[in-house]
């Protein structure tokens, strides 16, 4: 009887049904943007793997490619290459961070996400904003590298350069993302973007100037998504570089429309829309996801 009245005056404790408010959103959110960064801090041989492919783009082929610039100009080819690097590395990290949501799918994981007791725009943009994150720091990894061949290590620059390699990040991991959405092997995947990501790298002046170019590949150039982010990463480290007017122009010509040349602004807006709708797409598609 003693149990019994215990049990009768014991309170019960309250319940909260999840996915109801907003703070339910943002907690999921936050809980698979954490998910990313674990698991990249826990995969040391992903670390050093992702890196040793920018460090042989960097100090082989740029290097091997320096006589092809003026030795009387006193500007080493790497520096140049230093921007395609950087952004090849937030392009191969995005995509390999959306690369995982297949290999969820597989191992079952992402269905247990899905049935989750919240909105799965929230999953989605957790996503997104781990991948980019890991491809900002990996970045940010390569970039202090930036003095080893003769970038200066400005601090505005610096801050300009990780504020749009954020940026770029986050579109290319929604990009990956749309594509991972509707994808069930890892092996159609790794074809998929690959009919994409190498095409988008070669294409957007990362290892060549875009100046003087045959029409054709000039305009594959400027249907390239990622020319729009290599060109503001190169303009910000250029504006740190003196350099004779004749090679400025050629090793950063920009990208123009006709005779409208395309401010910095104008580009980061485009890469903004760009990950906005991607990221839209990529949310309507996991709606529809059983």
């Amino acid at each position: 009887m003693a149990a019994l009245d215990r049990m009768a005056t014991t309170g019960v404790a309250p319940v909260r049904i999840a996915g109801n408010g907003m703070a339910d959103d943002f907690r999921a959110v936050s809980v698979v943007w954490k998910r990313e960064l674990i698991r990249f801090s826990r995969n040391r041989l992903r670390i050093l793997t992702s890196l040793a492919q920018p460090i042989l783009f960097l100090y082989i082929l740029g290097t091997g490619l320096s006589p092809l610039i003026s030795a009387s100009a006193h500007f080493s080819f790497r520096t140049f290459m230093f921007l395609g690097v950087l952004g090849m590395t937030i392009l191969f990290t995005s995509i390999f961070s959306a690369m995982s949501i297949v290999w969820d799918r597989e191992f079952g994981f992402l269905r247990e996400m899905l049935v989750a007791p919240v909105h799965r725009w929230t999953l989605v943009l957790g996503k997104c904003l781990g991948g980019a994150t890991v491809a900002s720091i990996q970045g940010a990894i390569i970039l202090a590298l930036a003095g080893t061949v003769g970038v200066p290590y400005s601090p505005e620059m610096l801050l300009t350069l990780l504020g749009e390699m954020a940026l770029t990040a986050f579109a290319l991991t929604a990009f990956g993302v749309m594509l991972a959405a509707r994808i069930s092997q890892m092996e159609s995947f790794q074809m998929v973007t690959q009919f994409f990501v190498l095409p988008m790298f070669f294409l957007s002046g990362a290892i060549f100037p875009l100046s003087d170019l045959p029409s054709w590949l000039a305009v594959l150039s400027k249907l390239d998504p990622l020319s729009y982010a290599i060109d503001p990463f190169r303009k910000a480290v250029f504006s740190q570089i003196s350099l004779p007017l004749r090679l400025r122009e050629t090793l950063d010509p920009g990208i123009s429309w006709g005779s409208f040349q395309l401010p910095v602004w104008f580009e980061l807006g485009m890469i903004a829309a760009a990950a906005v709708a991607m990221l839209a797409v990529a949310i309507s598609q996991f709606s529809k996801t059983d």
